[in-house]
C-alpha cells in the first residue's frame, strides 16, 4: 500500500475527533442532536483549520443510514462512500476553478431532483467567495428558499468578499487559529501512535512555524520526518525552517545591555555563516523579547530555558519594552534595507543607542554653531553629568538677593518705583530655595559681545524705548518671543526663572525634561536672550533634584500655560452648567451634560 500523509490520513472523521474548534462543534452536535438543522452553513477561517473537514462530517452525520445524529456510526455505505468521496449526493464544487454563472446555473439545474442514495443533497462549495456578482444572483434564490432534501456547506478563507444578501441567509461559523499548545500536543499524540522518536522542543517549533494552522503544522511534520531520517531532532528542524536558536540572540542581547558594538558585529558575522535569512532573525529576537517580557511580569510563568530567566533578572522591565518596540519597527524596515543585514545590525545598534538615561550614566555633548552667521569650529567633547552634589552656596545667594535694597537699583534706573527693571526679579515671582545640579554654561561668540563692551549698554539694533520696553517685560511674557524652535522651545517651557540679576539668568529645569538638555541645545537659549535683549546676558542652567511640585507662583511657562488652560476649562463647564436655558432643559426633559463634550470657544 502507498504511503499517506499524515494530513489525510489523520483526518478527523467525526466530530469527537476534531481538535479545537469547540465553539462550533458544540452549536453544531446540539443541532444535529435537537433536529434543528438550517439550510446552509457558512465556515469561515484561515487555511487549515477544519472548515473542509467540519462540513464533510457534517454531510455524514446528515446522511448516515442509521439516521441523523451527531455521531454517524461510519460503517454504512454512505458513511465510507462520503470518506471515499464516492458519494454521489455530496456535491463538492471547487469555486476557485468554477467562478462563471453558467457554472453555478448547471450546478442548480438538478436542484429540485431528489438524492439519489442518501438522505440529503448536501452541496459543499469551497472557497465561494471566488464565485463572481452574476453567480450570487444565480443562487441568491434557490439559497432563500431550498427545497427540503438539500443542504448547503460553504467554506471562506474571506467573508468579506462575500455578498451581504449571502451572508444574510446562513448560518455563520468563526474557526479560529489554532493555538502553539494545541497544536503541539497533537503533533506528540500522533508521533507516539507513529512509533518516531522525537523530543518536544522540536514538536514546538513546527506548531509555531504552522501559524495556527493543523493541516500545515501535519504537513511539516511529514517534512520534518523527511529531513532527518524518520527521527525528529530540535536542530534538524530548526535548520529545516531557518529559525534561530536562543543562544546567539542572548548573547547579542547581553551585548546591547553593556553596551558593547564590537560584540555585536562580531556575534552577527557568526551567524552570517550559518543564518543567511536575517528577517527570520528579527522574528526570532521579536519572540525572545516577547518571552523575556512575560517571565519579568509574570516569574512564575512556565519557562524552561534557564538563559531566558536569568536574561530577565539582568535587563529591566523598560528595557525589554524598548527594545521589543525597536525591533518590531526595525523588522519592517529589513526588506527596505540593501541589504538585509546591514537592516539587523542597524536594529542592535538602535537598541544600544537610544537606552534609557539612568542615574550614573553620563550624557555626552558637542557644542554647534549658533545662529550667528559665523563659522565656528566644533568645541572639544564635553561630558555632562546630572548627579552631581548639590552646592550649598545656592541658598545663600538667594537670600542676598532677596535682601536687596531698592535704593541700589534706583541709581541706574531712574523709574524703577513704577516698573521693576529687567534685571531684577520682582518678588511676587521669586522661587523658594531648590536643591539643583549647576551646568556649567558653554562660552558663547556673539556679534554683540564681540570687539566691543556692552555690559553696561544697549544694542545698536534697539532704540532706548524698544530696549526698555522689553527690560521691563515678565518672564512669561519673554519666552514666546524668544523665536526658539524644536528642542530649545521645548527645554525652556520646563524652566522656573530662579534670578535675574546684573545680566546673569539663571534658570532651574524640571528633573522631568533633564533629558532635553544638551550643550547645543543652551547655546541656543542664551544666544536667543542676547538678540532679544542687546546685552551681554550671561545663562545659568542647573537642574532641580527633587520633582516635587513649586507653588504656583513659582510655575514654568508650560505649568502656567496648562493651568491657564485648566481654568477656561472649567469656567466653560461652569458657564454651561449655570445657563438658564440649559438648566431649563434638565428640568423640563430631564437632559444631561455628558461629561467630556464643553470645550471653550478659545483655547490659550
Amino acid at each position: 500500500m502507498s504511503y499517506q500523509v499524515l494530513a489525510r490520513k489523520w483526518r478527523p472523521q467525526n466530530f469527537k475527533e476534531m481538535v479545537g474548534q469547540e465553539h462550533v462543534l458544540r452549536a453544531l452536535i446540539n443541532a444535529l442532536d435537537s433536529d434543528r438543522l438550517h439550510h446552509a452553513y457558512l465556515f469561515t477561517g484561515t487555511r487549515g483549520v477544519g472548515k473542509t473537514t467540519i462540513a464533510r462530517i457534517l454531510a455524514k452525520c446528515l446522511n448516515c443510514e442509521k439516521g441523523v445524529s451527531s455521531e454517524p456510526c461510519g460503517e454504512c455505505s454512505s458513511c465510507k462512500e462520503i470518506v471515499s468521496g464516492n458519494f454521489v449526493d455530496l456535491i463538492e464544487v471547487d469555486a476557485a476553478s468554477r467562478t462563471k454563472v453558467e457554472d453555478t446555473r448547471e450546478l442548480l439545474d438538478n436542484v429540485q431532483y431528489a438524492p439519489t442514495r442518501g438522505r440529503f443533497k448536501v452541496y459543499l462549495i469551497d472557497e465561494v467567495h471566488m464565485l463572481t456578482g452574476h453567480s450570487f444572483n444565480a443562487l441568491l434564490k434557490t439559497l432563500e428558499e431550498p427545497p427540503a432534501h438539500v443542504k448547503f456547506l460553504f467554506a471562506t478563507t474571506d467573508p468579506q468578499k462575500l455578498p451581504i444578501t449571502v451572508l444574510s441567509r446562513c448560518l455563520q461559523f468563526n474557526l479560529k487559529r489554532m493555538p502553539v499548545d494545541m497544536i503541539a500536543g497533537h503533533l506528540k499524540t500522533i508521533m507516539k501512535v507513529e512509533e518516531t522518536p522525537f523530543d518536544e522542543p522540536s514538536l514546538r517549533l513546527i506548531a509555531r512555524g504552522a501559524d495556527g494552522s493543523m493541516r500545515d503544522a501535519l504537513s511539516l511534520l511529514d517534512q520534518s520526518i523527511a529531513f532527518g531520517g524518520s527521527e525528529l531532532k530540535e536542530d534538524d528542524v530548526r535548520e529545516m525552517l531557518g529559525t534561530i536558536s536562543h543562544e546567539p540572540l542572548i548573547v547579542l542581547l547581553k551585548a546591547v545591555s553593556e553596551g558593547n558594538g564590537l560584540a555585536i558585529l562580531e556575534q552577527i558575522e557568526n551567524m552570517s555563516g550559518v543564518t543567511p535569512d536575517f528577517e527570520a532573525a528579527a522574528d526570532a529576537l521579536i519572540s525572545l523579547l516577547h518571552q523575556l517580557a512575560v517571565q519579568q511580569v509574570v516569574p512564575d510563568a512556565q519557562q524552561d530555558d534557564e538563559n531566558i530567566i536569568q536574561l530577565s533578572k539582568e535587563l529591566t522591565k523598560e528595557d525589554v519594552q524598548l527594545f521589543y518596540q525597536i525591533a518590531l519597527q526595525g523588522r519592517g524596515d529589513i526588506p527596505l534595507s540593501p541589504d538585509p543585514r546591514a537592516g539587523f545590525e542597524m536594529v542592535l545598534l538602535r537598541m544600544m543607542s537610544f537606552r534609557p538615561l539612568r542615574e550614573g550614566m553620563q550624557l555626552e555633548t558637542h557644542s554647534v554653531n549658533n545662529d550667528s552667521k559665523q563659522d565656528q569650529e566644533l568645541s572639544k567633547k564635553k561630558t555632562l553629568t546630572i548627579n552631581e552634589p548639590v552646592q550649598e552656596k545656592k541658598t545663600d545667594k538667594l537670600n542676598e538677593q532677596k535682601q536687596r535694597k531698592p535704593e541700589s537699583v534706583k541709581k541706574t534706573h531712574p523709574q524703577a518705583e513704577e516698573l521693576p527693571p529687567w534685571d531684577v526679579l520682582p518678588e511676587e515671582l521669586q522661587a523658594p530655595p531648590i536643591a539643583t545640579t549647576p551646568i556649567k554654561a558653554p562660552e558663547v561668540k556673539h556679534k554683540y559681545l564681540s570687539n566691543k563692551s556692552v555690559d553696561n549698554q544697549t544694542s545698536e539694533d534697539l532704540s532706548p524705548v524698544e530696549y526698555k520696553k522689553r527690560s521691563e517685560q515678565n518672564w512669561f511674557d519673554v519666552v514666546p518671543q524668544l523665536k526658539l524652535g524644536g528642542r530649545a522651545a521645548e527645554l525652556i517651557k520646563h524652566c522656573l526663572l530662579e534670578s535675574q540679576e546684573n545680566g546673569m539668568i539663571s534658570l532651574v529645569l524640571d528633573q522631568g525634561s533633564a533629558g532635553l538638555l544638551a550643550e547645543s541645545v543652551q547655546l541656543e537659549i542664551q544666544t536667543a536672550l542676547i538678540d532679544f535683549y542687546g546685552k551681554k546676558v550671561t545663562l545659568q542652567l542647573s537642574i532641580a533634584e527633587s520633582s516635587n511640585q513649586v507653588p504656583q507662583k513659582t510655575e514654568t511657562p508650560a505649568q502656567r500655560n496648562t493651568r491657564k488652560i485648566d481654568e477656561r476649562q472649567q469656567q466653560a463647564e461652569q458657564n454651561i452648567a449655570s445657563d438658564p436655558f440649559v438648566i431649563e432643559l434638565q428640568n423640563r426633559f430631564g437632559a444631561q451634560i455628558v461629561p467630556g463634550s464643553v470645550h471653550p470657544t478659545k483655547l490659550i
